[in-house]
């Protein structure tokens, strides 16, 4: 572990401490994904009893995209706060769409203790809470599992989904035939679809990372007992899909709060008709009702899983000594 200390003077004031920072190759050393799922179950679930917390995100826009804020508390671990900003137009000249830091505090004192790169740990926290309402959610027969999307929450998803269950089939379908194949390359048996709707046709689970401001899933399309995740900040989803199928989320508010906090396919619908992955975890709320059931997960973040990422990554980072400390 590097070190680096600080020439400021101590004298009078607070005691020096140490901060440890967290570059994206330490972060992408710490973590593979299947590790983060126990801790994002517990971390959903504390939020859904109501103890752990975390404010609705805020924004603020520029020209081209904006930067949201995600503080967080978790019990038994502290206080957490990711800065994420969010270009749509970056992967056209080689940048991340979505990049950030997350940084992590002592609940008992507030001290600063780490601060990381947050690209990898927003892929892979996001695609693990997708796994987890599979492994929820999906009925126990789903074998075909559907992707729609080409970019990094994609592969995350590609990457992390099938370690829930034993798919025997896997699809891939993107706005580009050529930039789907690319991406299945990567991953062995995976197969391309021309379009959207002969990918999702026939699918038991269906994963929908597009970012597409309008449906990229149609009601029609979808099967009896289908389970469909949409973690796009988009209208992913048509409203014939949402009218008619049981709807789960990480937090109310995702109805109730206008975007980018609240999802805007789900926007005006009553907070009742919706539950919490936290409280099918806890079993507070049932998941699955029948196998013929239609069911939507739709994700749009909540800062307790990125606080639930963000120890856990700190955590392995610790253990592997990495990353560099910075003393002041």
């Amino acid at each position: 572990m590097n070190s680096s200390a600080s020439d400021s003077s101590h004298d009078g004031g607070a005691p020096p401490f140490s901060l440890l920072v967290l570059s994206e190759a330490d972060v992408a050393a710490s973590i593979q994904g299947p590790e983060l799922l126990e801790p994002l179950a517990n971390a959903l679930a504390s939020y859904s009893a109501g103890q752990a917390t975390a404010p609705p995100r805020v924004a603020a826009k520029a020209a081209d995209g904006w930067l949201g804020a995600m503080p967080a508390y978790l019990p038994a671990r502290g206080l957490a706060a990711k800065l994420i900003t969010v270009f749509p137009g970056n992967p056209g000249w080689g940048r991340p769409s979505h990049q950030g830091l997350i940084a992590l505090f002592g609940g008992e004192d507030g001290t600063p203790i780490c601060v990381m790169d947050a690209a990898e740990t927003t892929a892979l926290r996001t695609a693990a809470v997708s796994a987890l309402s599979v492994r929820m959610l999906a009925r126990d027969g789903a074998r075909t599992l559907a992707v729609l999307g080409t970019g990094t929450q994609a592969r995350a998803h590609l990457r992390l989904v099938p370690a829930v269950r034993q798919f025997a089939e896997v699809r891939l379908a993107g706005r580009t035939e050529e930039r789907a194949r690319d991406l299945a390359q990567d991953f062995s048996g995976c197969q391309v679809a021309p379009t959207f709707e002969a990918c999702v046709k026939g699918a038991d689970v269906v994963i929908c990372c597009t970012d597409a401001p309008r449906p990229v899933v149609r009601q029609c399309w979808l099967g009896k007992g289908t389970h469909l995740v949409s973690v796009g900040a988009g209208a992913e989803v048509d409203d014939a899909t949402v009218a008619a199928a049981r709807i789960f989320v990480e937090w109310r508010g995702a109805v109730t709060t206008p975007p980018p906090a609240g999802a805007v396919e789900l926007q005006g619908l009553d907070p009742d008709r919706v539950a919490e992955l936290g409280e099918v975890i806890s079993g507070d709320q049932a998941g699955r009702t029948s196998e013929e059931e239609v069911t939507v997960f739709k994700s749009t973040g909540l800062g307790v899983e990125d606080a639930a990422v963000g120890w856990a990554v700190l955590g392995a980072a610790r253990r592997l000594g990495l990353g560099t400390e910075v003393s002041w």
